[in-house]
């Protein structure tokens, strides 16, 4: 059995600069240890990590959100499982795929983003982080939702603690304590809106999810508010990560920038190689209900297990040259890489697959397109280097740019 002592602690500063290095030595000395701040098994190779999430012979369970998503959001659909799971997943799945996307989504998407760009598009300079990436998929997902975009800054703020919460590996009891009152703020926010969208339904995601009836099942005022709070911190966050690392990627190397300008349909391809590269959610944590034998011994029952999804990305077992950004690899299929047959791990797979891989697809095709065209010659800003922040979500903190504005 390994030991923590072997590699560098996840919550030390060297690990938070840069975390690739230390998983390099976990997949190669420690592929499983136990991290005792935490209370959990570490694992970081890619097939322990892709068994985890798959799991075939039901030997993980999501009862670790009891405590790690409960207290900041409420039950949600990821604490589920068996039947409940795949009702309540019935339920909110049709608004995140197909023609409600396409038909209802695509151009609250398309507006959103341009009216974001209209801001910066004539000054010649922009943050990709600050002016655009926070802003645009929780604005989305506010007007998805048919709430008021003006509330943009509580959303935000809202999201911040709830993110903060979940990566609070350390145990601050002041994080943990405004993600509590965030769950708190968000239902006296929603709980009403909810209420009164029953009673005079519209054409917008809250009112299908009033609405949604499955097997006679419906979702109950707290059901709804809770999916729409995690809605709000894991469609907020990820997408407004992915974005920014995408640009930072393709920025540090030009020609692939050059490529993806020529020939925007490689912006999928393009996102699936950040997704693996670089993936805005770090970890995910699940527990183990029995026994389960991995990669240098075995979980125990009843144990916290910490899947390394940035480690496991970067595994030289699954992928050649795994610590090079190559948005033309062989080695993964960008055809289904938004789908439960990913061959990256960044939206997990199998049941809790990510129901909003397709949105934040839809949103980052969008919004990188729309970018691009506004900036065609975008260049990071004079002496600027792009540096990542975060251990359980982790991305560009700003991405200044510079571009010569287009005529109008």
């Amino acid at each position: 059995m390994s030991t923590a002592a072997q590699v560098p602690d996840i919550l030390s500063p060297e690990f938070a600069e840069n975390p690739y290095p230390a998983y390099r030595a976990m997949r190669e000395t420690a592929p499983l240890f136990w991290h005792e701040a935490t209370q959990s098994w570490i694992i970081s190779r890619y097939a322990d990590v892709e068994r985890v999430f798959k799991d075939k012979q039901a030997q993980f369970t999501t009862d670790n959100y009891d405590w790690q998503l409960e207290p900041v959001h409420g039950k949600t659909i990821l604490q589920l499982s068996g039947r409940e799971h795949a009702v309540r997943r019935a339920l909110v799945a049709p608004a995140f795929r197909g023609s409600d996307l396409q038909e209802k989504f695509l151009p609250v998407i398309e507006a959103n983003s341009r009216a974001l760009i209209d801001q910066f598009r004539t000054t010649g300079a922009a943050d990709i982080v600050g002016d655009y990436a926070t802003r645009f998929p929780v604005n989305v997902i506010a007007d998805m939702l048919g709430l008021d975009k003006a509330d943009h800054a509580r959303f935000h703020g809202w999201y911040t603690a709830v993110i903060a919460f979940l990566g609070n590996l350390a145990g601050d009891p002041e994080v943990a304590a405004a993600g509590e009152r965030t769950r708190a703020e968000f239902a006296e926010y929603m709980i009403p809106i909810i209420r009164a969208r029953r009673e005079n339904l519209g054409d917008d995601l809250l009112s299908t999810l009033c609405a949604a009836e499955v097997d006679g099942v419906r979702m109950s005022d707290e059901d709804i508010k809770a999916f729409c709070s995690l809605l709000l911190a894991a469609g907020g966050e990820t997408t407004d990560k992915a974005i920014a690392s995408i640009f930072a990627n393709l920025l540090a190397h030009p020609e692939q920038l050059a490529a993806v300008q020529e020939d925007r349909s490689l912006i999928p391809r393009a996102f699936a190689e950040t997704l693996r590269y670089t993936p805005p959610v770090q970890m995910i944590m699940r527990q183990s209900a029995v026994d389960v034998e991995v990669s240098g011994g075995t979980i125990p029952a009843g144990a916290t297990v910490t899947c390394l999804i940035g480690a496991a990305n970067r595994d030289e077992d699954r992928y050649r040259d795994p610590d090079r950004f190559d948005l033309f690899r062989e080695d993964l299929t960008a055809t289904t890489a938004f789908s439960a047959a990913a061959d990256h791990l960044a939206f997990a797979l199998g049941r809790h697959f990510c129901v909003g891989a397709l949105l934040a697809k839809a949103e980052v095709e969008i919004g990188v397109n729309q970018l691009l065209d506004a900036m065609p010659d975008i260049r990071f800003a004079d002496g600027f280097d792009p540096v990542e922040q975060g251990v359980f979500t982790r991305g560009p903190q700003s991405l200044p740019v510079r571009f010569t504005p287009l005529a109008p």
